[in-house]
């Protein structure tokens, strides 16, 4: 049997999953479909948390599903230390978690993976404390050619990625994405005063030569977002979406022009309501291989509180989002999107106050109640 369990309205007699011999999970494209799993959960090889959802899907189809192991408190600054779990037959099946980044009782964390698809290495920048109880002061690099089996001894290299007077520095969360030319680029944060989350901002680093080198950019509108997420346009501009500050409560976005180094000045989408948490951004589809430009956003939708999980279409580049589908009306934190090789979308999310981590996998036809269907435009020529 596949091994999943079903949320939201018993959707399991909708779903219409087939598990092939090829051991992939392949869903009915003409039914909705929703199943969801839980990956990560407290108490889970004696760590007290899990937290801060990363995902990717790497050139060779498989996922990674990484976050914060939290030892002893679950808080930001415990031993941290990063957590990772891989599937290769499209999350029908997980490997046990195996950590890939741990230093004794230094905060190891914010996963910000990004897959180079032209050498198929998978880049893991994250953050580091230079001393316990107190974390998010360094960037650290590792690496993958193995499709995420095994990983490189971490590289420092917060000296071209951020400005040595910030003291609190963050990768992503969540992923990074390659640009059409080949940049690799991160999305982060940083803190401008040593009272952490007193005043913040949003920042890109990129490298021109798949992560030989890296470089940091310029810093967006002061304190008007932190926690950030990127998706290229048809248009080569890229939209940052972001975690807003200062009680704004709707998502904070703004565009570069020239690859993520610099930004045009901060905006807030009344239409995406939020309680100032990280959220996740992707794109499903474009123009040219398929028929239409879909991306979409993951966020908390109430925004006096972390519930009420929304999956958010835009069919015009971000300029609108007409559809909006409810995951979990319950409690739900930071998530990461990912989009697998058959275009099945992927959420995790951290759910229950928390205390779990759970991997939701739907496709277009749930989010847009049949409305809608993914096709090549080689299907409809």
């Amino acid at each position: 049997m596949c091994n999943w369990t079903f949320g939201l309205a018993g959707l399991c007699c909708l779903v219409g999953v087939l598990c092939v011999g090829n051991g992939k999970v392949r869903a009915d494209d003409s039914q909705p479909m929703l199943e969801e799993v839980v990956l990560f959960q407290n108490g889970d090889r004696q760590y007290a948390n899990y937290r801060i959802p990363s995902l990717v899907v790497t050139t060779r189809g498989t996922i990674l599903a990484l976050c914060e192991g939290r030892r002893l408190t679950g808080g930001d600054w415990d031993d941290v230390d990063l957590a990772l779990r891989r599937s290769v037959d499209g999350g029908r099946s997980w490997t046990p978690i195996q950590f890939i980044a741990d230093q004794g009782a230094l905060t190891m964390g914010n996963a910000c993976p990004v897959v180079d698809r032209t050498t198929g290495t998978i880049w893991l920048p994250f953050c580091r404390g230079k001393q316990p109880g107190r974390g998010n002061a360094e960037i650290l690099l590792i690496k993958s050619t193995d499709d995420g089996q095994t990983w490189s001894p971490p590289v420092n290299i917060s000296k071209t990625t951020m400005d040595p007077v910030w003291p609190y520095v963050g990768t992503g969360p969540g992923h990074g994405i390659q640009l059409e030319n080949g940049r690799l680029l991160i999305p982060c944060w940083a803190d401008a005063t040593e009272k952490c989350g007193e005043i913040q901002t949003s920042f890109c680093f990129y490298s021109d030569d798949h992560g030989v080198n890296w470089k940091r950019g310029e810093q967006l509108t002061r304190n008007a977002s932190d926690e950030c997420d990127l998706v290229e346009l048809t248009d080569g501009r890229i939209y940052l979406n972001a975690r807003s500050r200062q009680g704004k409560k709707q998502r904070a976005f703004a565009f570069s022009k020239d690859g993520g180094h610099s930004w045009s000045a901060v905006d807030y989408d009344s239409r995406q309501p939020e309680p100032s948490c990280d959220g996740s951004l992707i794109r499903l589809s474009d123009p040219h291989r398929f028929q239409k430009s879909r991306i979409l956003v993951s966020c908390p939708a109430n925004p006096d509180a972390r519930d009420h999980m929304m999956i958010r279409l835009s069919y015009d580049e971000c300029q609108t989002w007409p559809v909006g589908k409810l995951l979990n009306p319950n409690y739900s934190g930071y998530s990461d999107l990912a989009i697998t090789d058959d275009q099945t979308v992927l959420c995790l999310y951290e759910t229950q106050g928390c205390s779990k981590m759970t991997l939701a996998r739907f496709n277009l036809e749930w989010l847009t109640d049949g409305k809608d269907s993914l096709r090549r435009k080689s299907e409809i020529d």
